[in-house]
């Protein structure tokens, strides 16, 4: 139940980031925002880390990275792969394509894990089946054709299911806070490379997203990345992406509470689906699975 909430809370703060997301991009690049929000997220971690390494709770980070240095730099690969498609992808296409796409990771986590032998309870089947359907309803309003943009989200939900496992396979053995600050700053500082090479970096634009900046660096990233990386220790991944599905919902509930967008009966309906996706897996297939499962 614990991990639960706390992947609840991660889902609402995504959802509500969306907005920040939508309306960071209004004054800057995808890259510069990823590359200042990430910054951002793992600077806030830092002192927690130290206060961990003062209590003896973990070792000093130097330490951490030299023992799991390949795990760390793959999973902030990843990270900046997943973010950097989703940011890149919001350009070119509507929100609503963009959160049926992203939120496919929910059937493609459970793919990749039977994709090396490890099994996947028949509730997080039914589970995901229910929320992506949900998500259709919430989402799609329209005809649904794919662009180029759609396609790069496409891509990006494969990264965030290999993302999931990664967390899964990794942060008990890292330590959440401290696979945080790595993958974090990693991601960071790929984006702002790449917004270098890629983007105009103006200092009038950054001030303008200021406060989507701070939302997106301290709540978004610091917080709700981490949340998600403790809560993993306690919960199986395709459980997990079920409850993270529910940020389609409040997307559309800061959608209507920020931009004054309207909740259709389509959206409640979704919305009900998704959380109904929820209740199945946690209910019926909540048992953790053994690392030797996991693979």
């Amino acid at each position: 139940m614990k991990a639960d909430l706390l992947l609840l809370i991660t889902a609402a703060i995504w959802g509500f980031a969306f907005v920040a997301q939508r309306k960071g991009m209004d004054s800057m690049g995808p890259f510069t925002f990823n590359a200042i929000r990430f910054s951002l997220g793992a600077l806030i971690l830092l002192p927690l880390s130290l206060i961990q390494t003062r209590r003896g709770d973990h070792h000093k980070l130097k330490t951490v990275f030299k023992n799991y240095r390949w795990p760390i730099v793959v999973t902030g690969l990843v990270l900046f792969g997943g973010a950097s498609l989703q940011q890149i992808g919001l350009v070119g296409t509507t929100a609503g394509k963009a959160g049926f796409i992203t939120g496919l990771y929910v059937i493609l986590v459970p793919l990749l894990a039977l994709s090396w032998g490890s099994k996947t309870h028949i509730a997080h089947w039914a589970g995901a089946v229910l929320a992506v359907a949900g998500l259709y309803l919430l989402s799609v309003k329209t005809g649904f054709q794919l662009s180029p943009y759609d396609l790069v989200v496409f891509a990006g939900a494969f990264v965030w299911a290999g993302h999931v496992h990664l967390i899964d396979r990794y942060s008990d053995k890292v330590g959440p806070i401290q696979l945080s600050i790595f993958q974090f700053a990693i991601c960071g500082a790929l984006s702002a490379i790449a917004a270098v090479l890629f983007e105009n970096v103006a200092v009038a634009g950054i001030v303008d997203g200021l406060w989507p900046l701070l939302y997106g660096g301290f709540l978004s990233v610091g917080l709700a990345y981490t949340l998600q990386v403790v809560a993993q220790r306690n919960a199986n991944p395709s459980h997990v992406v079920i409850i993270l599905s529910l940020e389609g919902a409040f997307a559309a509930l800061g959608g209507w509470l920020v931009l004054n967008e309207i909740l259709t009966p389509r959206d409640l309906v979704g919305s009900a689906l998704i959380l109904g996706g929820m209740l199945i897996s946690q209910i019926f297939g909540k048992d953790k699975l053994s690392a030797d499962e996991i693979g």
